[in-house]
């Protein structure tokens, strides 16, 4: 793969080689359907219509490009990788070995370290874009995308070109007969809801996707809400930039070291699972685990009773691997809130919190590391692959990359970037498999909107 940085910020291509066919939105004999009723610019797309510019809709487009399809990648922001680039923060390295992070057909370049940083991924990810000349227009915040049974393809329409204060935009339409929603598992930030006394908070209030580094926290005394990898890290963080960290601890979880003898610790635990059922491998891990860290409950991080694999893949939540957070909550360098499983906070107050137990403390500001979500329900007029509620797909891994009508899912997995490249190779396969040059035609186009066959 190239190691020139590819599509930096703002920078998109100006020709889309993948739209054949405009047309006004009154339906003229161009158009790729009929009138949407909203008078938006109409584009008929040969290939696939991807939703999202992450590592899922990247590698969804690059495995296409492979097969011979042509795709157009969609996406609201002005460069690729928009969540990876300006919303996480800079001390960031993957928690995995490179080789597990590796997007299908292009390892990382020579030189880059066993954990690639935030911007050695965000460089990868231009790289990638480039070297496989992916079709993108960004800029382009999908407002609704809905199959339209009468002439089999989905219609998915974008505003494009609104300004700073989301006005002046343009309305698009495209239309595709395949759809791949490749927004991801974490495309908004996740809030608490229901805490009492948020709004009245006069210190800093924040998620973990604003937060940049702890250096503008020094001498301060802050809240971090949330004790995963994110959390984790922030607090340590904070503690290494001169800040007092207290970290709340609202459930039981599974910390892990890193590394076991100088070997990634997931990759143990993909080795060991070729070989043992998944909870002989979990007891092994919690064996290692308390030689080298110890007993975490004694610091107040108790675990759940099923191991970190069970849990991981009933639900998708992963074990917090070690990287120094652990040795300051052990020498009081991070404090500890720890209430288990119930909510730790029971309201806000002016300046500060009061928790379950009673007691209250003043804090200048409360970073929230709750999480992310799916945005999909906001945008996908469909009900019966992706889930209204959660915004993931219904049914589990290895079936979670294709519904019904040319849909299909890329990064739903809860398997990370594995989980990308398996569904990336799975769905251009099958579109491949489907792909003829009828439907490169646009007289197919025009017979299927007349109800022939293409």
């Amino acid at each position: 793969m190239p190691t020139s940085r590819g599509v930096g910020e703002g920078q998109e291509h100006d020709h889309h080689p993948t739209i054949l066919h405009r047309g006004a939105g009154g339906g003229g004999g161009d158009s790729a359907g009929d009138d949407n009723g909203g008078g938006a610019r109409q584009w008929w797309v040969p290939g696939p219509v991807v939703v999202g510019a992450g590592p899922s809709g990247l590698a969804t487009a690059a495995c296409l490009k492979a097969r011979g399809v042509p795709s157009l990648v969609l996406d609201k922001d002005s460069c690729v990788a928009a969540s990876w680039r300006h919303r996480t923060y800079e001390r960031l390295r993957l928690h995995l070995p490179r080789c597990f992070c590796e997007l299908p057909m292009a390892p990382f370049p020579p030189g880059t370290p066993a954990y690639p940083t935030r911007d050695q991924f965000v460089a990868y990810l231009d790289d990638y874009a480039r070297a496989f000349s992916i079709d993108l227009r960004l800029g382009a915040r999908v407002r609704s995308a809905a199959y339209d049974a009468a002439i089999g393809f989905w219609r998915v329409t974008v505003d494009e070109g609104a300004g700073d204060g989301g006005g002046g935009a343009t309305a698009t339409e495209f239309v595709s007969r395949w759809l791949v929603v490749a927004t991801g598992e974490n495309a908004e930030p996740a809030w608490p809801e229901g805490v009492e006394g948020m709004d009245g908070y006069r210190g800093v209030a924040m998620h973990t996707s604003s937060y940049k580094k702890g250096d503008e926290f020094r001498g301060k005394n802050v809240l971090v809400v949330g004790c995963g990898n994110s959390g984790m890290e922030v607090s340590l963080d904070l503690c290494n930039n001169g800040a007092k960290a207290s970290m709340v601890v609202r459930d039981k979880l599974h910390v892990l070291p890193r590394e076991i003898l100088g070997i990634s610790t997931f990759g143990l635990s993909v080795f060991l699972l070729r070989w043992l059922p998944i909870q002989q491998v979990d007891s092994l891990l919690l064996f290692l685990s308390r030689l080298i860290l110890g007993d975490t409950e004694k610091y107040g991080l108790p675990r759940p009773k099923t191991g970190p694999l069970q849990i991981k893949s009933s639900t998708g939540k992963t074990p917090v691997l070690d990287i120094g957070a652990l040795r300051k909550i052990k020498n009081g360098e991070i404090k500890r809130e720890i209430l288990q499983v119930v909510p730790a906070i029971k309201r806000f107050t002016e300046n500060g919190v009061e928790f379950i137990d009673g007691h209250k403390e003043d804090f200048d500001a409360v970073i929230f590391a709750t999480g992310y979500k799916s945005n999909v329900p906001s945008w996908l007029k469909e009900g019966e692959f992706f889930s209204n509620v959660d915004g993931l797909p219904r049914k589990p891994f290895p079936h979670s990359w294709r519904g019904k009508n040319g849909l299909y899912a890329a990064g739903f997995t809860r398997k990370g970037l594995m989980g990308t490249s398996y569904d990336a190779v799975r769905i251009a396969g099958d579109i491949a498999d489907q792909w003829t040059e009828a439907f490169a035609s646009p007289t197919a186009t025009a017979n299927n909107k007349r109800g022939g066959s293409a």
